[in-house]
């Protein structure tokens, strides 16, 4: 047997494997193989999604299910023993893994991150693979784990029901090391993670572990809305059973040991506050979620419930960490011991990818000043000065732009899907009123067959919450759209929300990364893997900003002729700056209301009026890269840039094309670095493909146009080596090519369509060729024809 003509896989089934064997693991509990940890990025295509590759690893080895503590990157013996080990420290830098092995059959190279005495890599013969009892003490060491009880409640198993759910990689590292935080004494810890990547879950397996390893007995869950303890309840937290109860109306019961409260429920104003019901010392730990929110305020009355409960340790669940001036969770907390972000989220494919279609309104952009002798509706004269954005809705209220809103709502989900889940923010409550009736207006004929089409769910609504569950239920149709103000902006599990509408001045980050949390979980059984953020408030100017960590596919913002019932195909055109009358917009902060939206604000006095005309100004495109960060350069620079990375020349670009067997591979590489063909097509010509834009964008060449190339063939008459039905086939694929491009005939699918499937069955037509690989060979030949160089 020559090792070196061995597979990667029979490396490991016949090298690898048995020497992790003999050393003691356990194949069933304790080694994994081919282990995915990403479910692959969402990239999207107008209406298109596809998921791209999911990372995984060759083989985790596990001390405890869960508990991961070494990973070995196989390759197969052409490669050398060493030549894993940049990937593999790669993932277990992601994984938070100390103990990182690469193998090619011959041995172990070992990359141990506990080393202190200077020899951190070594090479290892197969028969030196190290036990699992020696990499748990260097796991050990890596965590600081250093007495019996603190290993003894960090060997604690998760909670496992027989469902075979586990938790995702991320929350695994979030439980492990916050459950060795709390067994080492810490008292104060801050969990980041974004919103949809299932910090409730987390929490329920950090509380589990700790109350069965007996190192926490009773434990309160604070969140600040309703609709959060009630999801909390029904999900991951049922399966306490009878050990979790839920404090309502004040009425304590100490026998229980898993509480779930509102901060409003047990403190308030009017009476004497239900948590000193408890004796300070009865709890010993507290996980407060959304910790962002009223709880970080060193005055807040919600404070007090921490700082009566001092003795016990605190744990902050957040997807946005709060630092202001006002008020700070990392001050109370200390800083994240885990930070998993929305990009991250994003990227790895957990989360949701958007779109963002930006709509700017005259009277925003340029302010309005009433005519002299303007009355409102009540016929009383409107002071004379210049409204502005920040202004509408909140201080004066013009029906024609409301009007105009709720048109251009409805035109994007005429083209979109009508009964896409949509919420609409608003400034307030009555903001959210009139907003539901200019949306009634606009949608009269669905309106019309179910009343429940459009809601108005808001803290003061009872019939809109109580239609809360339905609208977030993947299966109930109704209510389709929702307009609130503040009551949706966190814990709202929104799986099918599909589109989310900013028409409020949020100048918060804190308040903007949870409003778009609302779009970012992924139901595939829905057809949920992407939404759209329609802003009209120039809200995404907060994408600029250092603190945001997201990644937005496209923004497109919208002209007065622009028909958004095709927003979804659009492609992209030009890249412009994120400000549009470029000046920077300076958005007021948004103060929180304590208690969440369940408490009803007081309105306020706005002067009405009509008769105001209201259009879209300015159509402006803006591209975002892979990292994240808005192109500012045109669209022809930036693709140059990305395509010149990869091909330094003409020349190197050619080769490349000219050997490759699928020139799909080729333009699906350049699409994952960024580049927008659609987008290309629009701005050089839509009669080009894939091949020429490339060429001339990048290298400056004369594009031709397919129906050029495809002439250019037909001119050379190289078909007549070729028997009559072969020569017609080759004759449509090239008529083919010039109708609709060359990765509509790099497949054999094409044989199937119009007019090819006239000449006679997929499989006749390829047997003109003499068989399989005969077609394939004259498909290459043809495509070198077209490619070529000679006129």
């Amino acid at each position: 047997m020559n090792k070196k003509n061995l597979s990667e896989s029979d490396i490991k089934a016949k090298f690898i494997t048995p020497a992790i064997l003999k050393s003691g693991w356990d194949e069933q509990t304790q080694i994994g193989r081919e282990v995915f940890f990403t479910d692959g990025r969402i990239h999207v295509r107008g209406k298109m999604t596809a998921r791209g590759k999911r990372k995984f690893a060759d083989y985790i080895l596990f001390y405890k299910p869960n508990v991961p503590i070494a990973i070995i990157e196989a390759k197969d013996n052409k490669h050398t023993v060493k030549s894993g080990i940049q990937q593999a420290l790669d993932y277990a830098n992601i994984l938070d893994i100390p103990c990182v092995f690469s193998s090619n059959g011959d041995g172990f190279y070992f990359h141990d991150k506990t080393a202190t005495d200077g020899e951190i890599e070594k090479e290892l013969t197969l028969d030196q693979f190290p036990n699992p009892d020696v990499l748990w003490q260097k796991y050990k060491k890596y965590k600081g784990i250093e007495t019996e009880e603190v290993e003894e409640i960090a060997k604690q198993d998760y909670f496992q029901d027989g469902s075979g759910r586990s938790p995702r990689y991320y929350q695994q590292i979030a439980v492990n090391r916050t459950i060795e935080s709390v067994a080492k004494g810490l008292d104060r810890i801050l969990l980041v993670m974004a919103t949809g990547t299932g910090k409730t879950y987390t929490a329920f397996q950090i509380i589990y572990r700790l109350w069965k390893s007996g190192a926490k007995k009773r434990i309160l869950f604070l969140a600040d809305r309703t609709a959060l303890i009630d999801q909390t309840a029904r999900g991951d937290f049922r399966h306490f059973k009878d050990a979790l109860t839920i404090i309502k109306k004040k009425q304590i019961d100490t026998a229980y040991n898993v509480y779930l409260a509102l901060y409003q429920g047990l403190s308030d104003n009017k009476s004497e506050d239900a948590y000193k019901k408890f004796s300070p010392d009865f709890f010993d730990l507290v996980i407060i979620d959304e910790c962002h929110r009223g709880s970080v305020k060193e005055d807040s009355k919600w404070r007090e419930i921490l700082a009566y409960f001092d003795k016990a340790t605190h744990v902050g669940l957040t997807a946005t960490p709060k630092e202001t001036t006002e008020a700070s969770n990392i001050d109370y907390f200390g800083e994240p011991i885990y930070t998993y972000s929305l990009k991250q989220g994003i990227d790895d494919g957990f989360l949701a990818p958007y779109k963002v279609v930006k709509v700017t309104l005259d009277i925003d952009a340029e302010g309005w000043r009433p005519p002299q002798g303007f009355t409102d509706k009540n016929g009383n004269p409107v002071e004379d000065r210049i409204y502005n954005r920040t202004d509408f809705d909140k201080n004066i209220v013009v029906d024609e732009r409301r009007k105009l809103v709720a048109e251009k709502i409805t035109e994007f989900l005429k083209g979109y899907d009508r009964f896409a889940k949509t919420i609409i923010f608003c400034i307030d409550i009555e903001h959210a009123e009139g907003m539901r009736t200019a949306l009634a207006n606009a949608n009269a004929d669905l309106f019309a067959q179910n009343n429940k089409y459009v809601m108005q769910i808001t803290g003061d609504n009872e019939e809109g919450k109580r239609e809360l569950d339905s609208f977030i239920n993947p299966s109930e149709p109704y209510p389709v759209i929702t307009t609130t103000s503040k009551l949706m902006t966190t814990g709202v599990d929104a799986q099918t929300c599909k589109l989310i509408v900013l028409d409020s001045n949020i100048g918060s980050m804190t308040e903007f990364k949870q409003i778009i949390g609302r779009g970012t979980r992924i139901n595939e059984e829905y057809g949920k893997t992407y939404f759209t953020i329609m802003d009209f408030r120039n809200v995404t100017n907060l994408f600029a900003d250092p603190d945001f960590d997201g990644d937005p596919v496209m923004v497109k913002q919208v002209e007065q002729d622009d028909d958004l019932s095709d927003a979804e195909d659009e492609t992209l055109d030009e890249t412009i700056t994120d400000i549009i009358d470029g000046e920077e917009i300076d958005f007021p902060e948004y103060p929180e209301v304590e208690g969440g939206g369940d408490i009803v604000e007081e309105p306020r006095t706005k002067v009405r009026v009509d008769g105001v005309r209201v259009k879209i100004v300015n159509e402006r495109v803006q591209y975002l890269g892979n990292d994240g960060k808005i192109i500012t350069e045109s669209l022809k620079d930036y693709t140059k840039n990305s395509i010149t990375k990869q091909y330094q020349s003409l020349e190197k670009f050619l080769s490349t094309w000219n050997s490759t067997e699928k020139k799909e591979i080729i333009i699906k590489e350049l699409e994952e670095q960024g580049v927008f063909f659609e987008a290309l097509k629009d701005e050089v010509g839509k009669e080009f493909d894939p091949f020429d834009l490339i060429c001339h964008i990048a290298f400056d060449a004369k594009p031709l146009t397919r129906k050029e190339r495809a002439k250019n063939v037909k001119k050379r008459d190289y078909f007549t080596k070729y028997n009559e039905k072969a020569q017609t086939v080759l004759n449509s694929l090239l008529n083919k090519y010039a109708e609709d491009g060359l990765l509509t005939i790099e497949s054999t699918e094409v044989l199937k369509l119009d007019p090819l499937n006239k000449l006679g069955t997929a499989m006749e037509l390829i047997k003109s060729f003499g068989g399989k690989s005969e077609y394939l060979k004259a498909l290459k030949e043809l495509e070198s024809e077209l490619y070529s160089l000679k006129a």
